[in-house]
């Protein structure tokens, strides 16, 4: 019984780290970083094979079947969870403010943050509109600050997949 039972937690657990690794090689990958995708592959085909193989020997027990599943959808959710703590790359913050907060653009400047602003024509009138780039692992810190600044703007994020010239070219080359 421990045996089947602690076998059946192997397979889960080479599956988890199996899994994590496909899913961070697969963004590695989409976020241009080739090489460093190639090594990871290299252990993750590794490992996998290890666990197929373990639960390809033991077809007769369902249990190890099942172990393979549940260690794969824990590993979906674990390589998802260290994605976002490596938070690589950048985001784009579009922000739309009601009312031509001439002072938002600087306050954001002064706290390090590149902005491009405008107004715009909104449905109800003008409207202030800000683009902001931002690394994603200060994402969650400048949308904090925008709910302080301006708690009733209209935000929205979404990841650039290429920028070239302005501030943050000038930032990167240094």
């Amino acid at each position: 019984m421990w045996q089947a039972l602690s076998f059946a937690l192997i397979i889960i657990g080479i599956n988890v780290v199996y899994v994590s690794l496909f899913t961070l090689r697969m963004i590695l990958t989409i976020k241009g970083q080739k090489a460093l995708a190639s090594v990871l592959s290299v252990m993750e085909v590794f490992i996998y094979l290890m666990g197929l193989t373990l639960v390809l020997d033991r077809l007769d027990n369902p249990w190890n079947v099942a172990a393979y599943c549940l260690g794969y959808g824990v590993g979906v959710y674990l390589g998802g969870r260290i994605e976002e703590r490596l938070a690589l790359g950048y985001s784009q913050v579009q922000v739309i403010v009601d009312s031509l907060e001439a002072e938002l653009p600087p306050m954001l400047r002064s706290l390090g943050y590149g902005v491009t602003s405008w107004v715009a024509d909104g449905k109800d009138g003008k409207r202030l509109m800000m683009q902001v780039l931002v690394k994603r692992s200060n994402e969650k810190r400048l949308l904090e600050q925008l709910n302080e600044l301006s708690p009733k703007a209209f935000i929205v994020s979404y990841e650039p997949k290429f920028f070239k010239g302005g501030f943050w070219v000038r930032r990167i080359q240094k």
